[in-house]
């Protein structure tokens, strides 16, 4: 099984305006002549991590990687509580590529995107099918409401009910009856910071439970930062209350726009947070994917699922088709 190609630094950075008062940062690696890639990281919030650079082979693909509205080193950061997220929507998100796009004069990429970016890559590619080369998602969802519903509304508590009886546990008394995600959302937006990142800590805390199989304990490293954390609860919140601002079903209806995309689509058989059927599903609605199923992984990008990109990536270097 192939290796994580070793780190790697950026040639070249900086800011885009893309509107709504927002700047996005992005950035190259690899070689300036090389396949073009765009990279779309999950959350939504994450922010991009260097991880994701060493997915591509450096001598082949020119890598473009962005972080996302109101995360990672864009600006305004949403940890801020006058950063109005309303202009933070998968559409402006899929007008940021396609503004990316022009700016670094790509003609066409490879997406490749990890769990909320399989959405946003979906949305970007059924809105611009003839901008998108090849597709590699891993720990896939296609935004349906019933997958929605799983991760943020409770299904999932089947398998994490300690960690789901917390968070409900640390709202406030007369909010513990009421939605989650909208009781978590009106905490986050408050106006007291100490009651804003309490919240956010106790919403990573449960993120950080829940990719990993057994359980993870205690708040992953990249939760550390509590502007990060905040941030991307506030992100997160923010999308799921507005159900991804997508209509149910409709990347699996409108993926008859994916038919001259190859596609690999990869997942964890022990991936609680994006189940195993969501890929299956889109795979069945897309001939022209590849599924690959990583046995005892889960929705953590850890080093087995990182092969796996790595190997769909090997594959369509200098390519225009996917060939098994």
């Amino acid at each position: 099984m192939p290796d994580l190609y070793p780190a790697i630094e950026p040639y070249d950075h900086g800011m885009l305006d893309v509107g709504d008062g927002n700047l996005i940062y992005w950035e190259s690696c690899g070689d300036p002549a090389g396949k073009p890639a765009l990279v779309l990281h999950g959350g939504p919030g994450s922010g991009c991590t260097p991880w994701l650079r060493r997915l591509f082979d450096p001598g082949a693909y020119r890598v473009v990687l962005f972080d996302q509205r109101g995360c990672g080193r864009s600006r305004p950061h949403a940890a801020a509580a006058t950063t109005d997220l309303r202009f933070n929507t998968t559409q402006h998100l899929v007008q940021d590529i396609e503004v990316l796009r022009r700016r670094l004069d790509v003609e066409r990429w490879l997406v490749v995107g990890g769990s909320w970016g399989s959405v946003l890559g979906l949305a970007y590619a059924e809105a611009h099918p003839d901008r998108v080369t090849e597709m590699v998602l891993f720990g896939v969802t296609s935004g349906r409401r019933i997958e929605v519903d799983w991760l943020f509304r409770g299904g999932i508590a089947r398998f994490f009910p300690e960690q789901w009886a917390r968070l409900v546990s640390a709202l406030p008394a007369g909010r513990r009856e009421a939605n989650v995600v909208e009781s978590y959302a009106a905490l986050l937006n408050g106006p007291d910071l100490e009651v804003r990142r309490r919240a956010a800590f106790e919403w990573c805390l449960f993120e950080s439970a829940t990719p990993h199989w057994p359980p993870h304990e205690g708040l992953d490293d990249r939760f550390r930062d509590p502007d990060h954390a905040l941030a991307f609860a506030r992100i997160v919140t923010h999308f799921v209350r507005h159900d991804l601002f997508l209509e149910d079903e409709v990347l699996l209806r409108n993926a008859d726009a994916l038919s001259k995309i190859p596609g690999v689509l990869i997942n964890g058989r022990f991936d609680f947070q994006s189940p195993i059927a969501n890929a299956w599903e889109l795979h069945q609605t897309w001939p022209a994917s590849q599924l690959v199923i990583v046995d005892e992984a889960g929705h953590a990008a850890d080093a087995r699922v990182g092969a796996e990109v790595v190997r769909a990536t090997d594959r369509f270097r200098g390519e225009t088709g996917y060939r098994s």
